[in-house]
């Protein structure tokens, strides 16, 4: 992992080490980072560091993916934080939410619904490491969206 600074961005610091469900401590890790960046920036700012974190994610997971020789390597969760930080950017306030924003994106990051398995069996690089969880964030979205709707 210290081979090189791409690695510890990919294993976000070696929580893809966890011996079990790296997926589930990558995108647990999405939580105090959404905590600093909601207490100093703004909304616009946010969006801006998930395109930053986003472009720097697929250049480190490619990078990470090639000298491990798998494209997608489990341990490789910086991809789960990203996407998982943009669903709390628009996840309605308060716990059960944000909660409810869990379940859902790990469901979906972990059943791969289509076009999710699509893309995640076609794109065999740093950008379709991130890009298919980025889908499963767009699906927790939207089911949250509707549940809003529904909830009031």
């Amino acid at each position: 992992m210290y081979a090189h600074p791409a690695h510890g961005i990919a294993f976000a610091g070696g929580i893809g080490l966890a011996p079990f469900a790296p997926g589930t401590f990558g995108t647990l890790l999405a939580f105090p980072l959404f905590a600093l960046l909601v207490a100093t920036t703004g909304a616009v700012t946010q969006l801006f560091v998930f395109m930053v974190l986003f472009a720097i994610g697929a250049w480190a997971c490619q990078v990470t993916g090639r000298a491990l020789g798998v494209s997608d390597h489990r341990g490789m969760v910086w991809d789960e934080t990203v996407a998982f930080l943009l669903v709390l950017m628009f996840t309605p306030a308060g716990w059960a939410w944000q909660i409810a924003a869990f379940g859902l994106f790990r469901f979906f990051d972990i059943a791969k619904p289509q076009p999710i398995r699509h893309f995640d069996s076609t794109l065999k690089n740093g950008f379709g490491v991130m890009f298919d969880d980025l889908l499963a964030a767009g699906y927790t979205l939207l089911l949250l969206a509707f549940a809003k709707i529904l909830i009031g």
